[in-house]
């Protein structure tokens, strides 16, 4: 009789860059996911090329960043502006 033996590791990566935007900018949300399609808009490209380059981490990272708590979620977008003390998800 055979038995199988198995497991299941959870594993994830994390990635941050900075981005400028104009300083006259009301809702930078919008600002963000409005330029998010944009050929001129390299930050998407950039983020994933970062995501790429990083460490797996062992665990879901679940609230082991700021703001980074979707349980439910494969993905998680965020954005942070310390000068307007913001965030959000995206």
């Amino acid at each position: 009789m055979k038995v199988k033996i198995q497991q299941r590791s959870v594993y994830h990566k994390f990635a941050q860059i900075e981005i400028e935007i104009p300083n006259h900018i009301d809702d930078v949300e919008k600002h963000i996911l409005d330029r998010f399609d944009l050929s001129e808009e390299k930050w998407v490209d950039e983020l994933d090329h970062k995501l790429n380059c990083s460490e797996f981490i062992k665990g879901n990272g679940v609230d082991e960043y700021l703001g980074m708590n979707e349980k439910d979620s494969e993905d998680e977008y965020r954005y942070q502006c310390d000068k307007l003390n913001i965030g959000g998800h995206l």
